[in-house]
């Protein structure tokens, strides 16, 4: 049977720790597409003679174009410039919408049927973009950003409780940016409530490191942002996606009335599966709750608003 066919569209250090982590787990044939002359070539065949070494059975393709990308069954959109100390996700917006709008017009071309994945920034403003251009049906056209925010929210309060982050579980929603929502109720060490755990204090202090968390990596590395758990997270939606896992995870989709939001892309917990976001789940939240989220989907709106297509 043939390997199904990954595209991962920028080969800058997510789109090519994305390629190398997707390579490991084997889950199918990847062609990484860059601007950039030579670059996309060159990552993509260091990838391909480090697969002899670590024994991986699959195919890695570079190219300038979107010919080798036909027929791909997810597309993963990780071009863009990257935020400097100082900035917001935000300030991305009009530069990254040109880049989007681009690739989104070609994956619509070159592979109609496939599940877009949009990592650019700012995250959910960037998924409206390419479901504006690909025309694409809206539970196949996702962001991704709550895996990554929930990642760590879920490694900070780790590292404060001294336990393994695999029995730590927790829930970010709304948009990716300073309005998120940590989900402090629902998150808990092996079924245990954090509350129970740690003083208010503690926990509003890592709410606060989560929605800084990227911040955080951008203010040390001074020269670019992060891009290991961002390309990890990528690659758990992707698994989802190929192997039809229905993986319940937190991703940027539409909202057709959940949570009181219609007509937008935004963080809450979805059902992941080979159609893409085959359910989106309302939790149900309290009114504080309720609040903060709806406030953040109103900073997606607005950033909605200010794009020009």
């Amino acid at each position: 049977m043939a390997r199904k066919r990954i595209t991962v569209i920028g080969a800058g250090n997510v789109g090519a720790t994305t390629a190398q982590l997707l390579a490991l787990k084997e889950l199918g044939d990847i062609v990484l597409v860059d601007v950039v002359e030579g670059m996309p070539q060159g990552k993509s065949l260091d990838l391909a003679e480090y697969c002899p070494l670590a024994g991986l059975d699959v195919e890695l393709f570079g190219a300038n174009d979107y010919s080798a990308t036909k027929g791909s069954e997810v597309v993963v959109i990780t071009a863009g410039i990257a935020r400097k100390p100082g900035m917001s996700r935000d300030d991305l917006l009009k530069t990254n919408t040109e880049i989007v709008k681009k690739c989104s017009a070609e994956i619509a071309r070159t592979s109609p049927e496939a599940v877009l994945i949009v990592v650019s920034n700012p995250l959910d403003a960037m998924v409206y973009v390419a479901a504006q251009v690909t025309k694409f049906p809206k539970r196949r056209i996702l962001g991704m950003a709550g895996v990554l925010d929930s990642a760590r929210f879920r490694c900070f309060l780790a590292m404060e409780l001294g336990c393994s982050v695999e029995d730590v579980h927790a829930l970010v929603l709304g948009g990716h940016g300073d309005t998120m929502v940590p989900m402090v109720r629902f998150a808990n060490l092996a079924g245990i409530p954090i509350t129970e755990l740690l003083p208010q204090a503690k926990i509003d202090a890592i709410v606060a490191r989560t929605r800084n968390g990227g911040a955080e990596i951008v203010a040390l590395l001074k020269t670019g942002s992060a891009y290991y758990a961002p390309a990890g997270s990528v690659v758990e939606m992707v698994e989802a996606v190929v192997k039809d896992k229905k993986r319940v995870l937190p991703v940027a989709a539409y909202c057709d009335g959940e949570y009181g939001v219609k007509g937008l892309f935004v963080g809450v917990p979805a059902l992941l599966g080979a159609a893409g976001v085959e359910k989106v789940i309302e939790l149900k939240l309290n009114p504080e709750e309720l609040a903060a989220f709806q406030q953040s989907a109103g900073h997606v709106e607005k950033l909605v608003k200010g794009i020009r297509l």
